[in-house]
Order: structure tokens, then sequence, then C-alpha cells
């Protein structure tokens, strides 16, 4: 995964961990973002030489965001980091220190990026450093100093969202529970991963301009989102999708319009 919403690793760890004592979770390729949260849950993570962690900083997104000036309707996402960043910048490089002169840059910020979305962006800095936390505490026994350590560098050091963090820094300089699996484990791994790439399509950019033939002004179709194996059952979360051709009427209208119409869990 490259990541999602952020609440739904606290929801999925607890309604696994309802099911199981020991949760392990196998990472042969990307575990990114939201991904690396479902693995702070698990008491030990195993990567394959090709497995990713990220950082957990979220970039967030709400109606007072700055508008995007190369698309109107567009917000730009405000990252955690670079708001921190730039009181950083005004403290460190620019060498101020007195409060009226740091309430002058916030008050400089604020004219720029709205309040509330500055808000919005504190309030999901502290909702990603606590979820870390909590899904920590549900395996481990180490101290609140080393639980804060691990979330310092994962939404504070590391200093860019896409930063790509292999095993053996998640392992030595983040402190997580990362195991290597031996050679035969690790290419039932990617021998898994390949099999889920195949069914989830993943290495075929979708195109919804694709699905219309030529002759074609309307075309309905399903997509799968998602899959839950385990030994008993294969269930797919399928997005179902409608694809309607444009008559362009306006130079900057898309060739085709797409509309998502219903969403399902499907047994194979």
């Amino acid at each position: 995964t490259r990541g999602g919403d952020v609440l739904t690793p606290w929801r999925l760890v607890n309604l696994i961990r309802e099911y199981c004592s020991h949760f392990n979770v196998l990472v042969p390729f990307r575990a990114y973002s939201a991904g690396t949260l479902i693995c702070l849950g698990a008491d030990e993570i195993i990567m394959g030489k090709m497995g990713e962690l990220s950082p957990i900083d979220p970039s967030v997104a709400n109606a007072f965001n700055p508008s995007d000036p190369n698309h109107k309707t567009a917000k730009i996402p405000v990252s955690v980091e670079d708001v921190s960043s730039f009181i950083g910048l005004a403290q460190e490089m620019a060498g101020l220190k007195q409060e009226e002169h740091l309430a002058e840059v916030f008050l400089r910020l604020s004219k720029k990026v709205h309040p509330l979305a500055l808000g919005n962006v504190h309030r999901n800095y502290s909702l990603i450093r606590s979820l870390g936390k909590k899904l920590l505490q549900l395996h481990t026994n180490e101290s609140a100093e080393h639980i804060n350590e691990i979330i310092n560098n994962l939404t504070e050091k590391l200093y860019a969202h896409n930063y790509m963090i292999p095993r053996s820094e998640a392992k030595n300089n983040i402190k997580l529970q990362v195991a290597m699996p031996e050679p035969a484990v690790e290419d039932l791994m990617w021998d898994l991963y390949e099999n889920y790439e195949k069914d989830l399509q993943l290495t075929e950019p979708f195109n919804p301009a694709l699905l219309l033939k030529d002759h074609e002004q309307q075309v309905d179709f399903e997509a799968t989102g998602g899959i839950i194996e385990s030994i008993h059952a294969l269930d797919a979360f399928i997005f179902q999708g409608r694809v309607t051709r444009h008559i362009r009427q306006k130079p900057d209208l898309p060739p085709v319009n797409l509309e998502m119409i219903g969403q399902r869990w499907k047994q194979i």
C-alpha cells in the first residue's frame, strides 16, 4: 500500500487482535504511511529485501486549505512537516528567538494559510502521534521514552513523507520489531505479492477512457480495491463505476466522466 485513511489501521489492527493472540505483518514490498501504522500494531514486522516503510506524518486537505492556482476547484494539501519546518526556519536559519518575532512569523503564515487549515494540521499531527503510540502499546512493554522516540522518528526526523525506510533502518535506527525472513520464506512472500499484484492489477494505470470502445457512449465497470484472504475464504472489495463519454463543449473538459455507483464485498 502507498497509504490511505489514517484511522483505518487502528480499526483494522484492533479487529485482527480480537481473533488472535499474536499478530505479524509481512512486508514484501511497500507499506507506506497507513501501512506503516499497521506495522506499528504488529508483534513482529517480517520485511523482505524489497520491503519499505515510510514516515507517518500526514498531509491534510480541507475546505480552508490554499487554492491550487492551476486548478480553481482544487485545494493544496498542507504538510504537518512543512508548517513546523517554516517555524524552524525562522528560529534556526534566521535566528529569531524572541516571542514577538516568532509571533510575527506565525501571523504572516496565518495570512497565507487559513487559521482553520493550520488548526487542522495540528489536530492531525496530534492524531497521528496518538494512534502510533496506541498501536505500539497494544503489544509492547517498552518505556514511554522508547515509544516516544519511535514516534518522533516517524513523524519529525525523516523530513520527507516519501522517504523510504529499508528494513535495516527500521530495525537498527528506529528500533522497530523487524525480522529478516529465511530465503525460502522470503521467496514465498514475494510469490504471494506477485499474485496480489496480478489480481489487483497494480502495474496497470487506471485510465477510464480506455474502458470505452470507439462506438460506446457509456460503460459500467468493476475494479478490485482490496483482498482479504484466510484459509477458509477469499473476499474482494469491489468498486462499481460508470464511464460516460463527454461531447466536448468546452476545451478544458476531460474526455470522459467517471462516476462511482457502488461498492461491496464479494466472495471469490
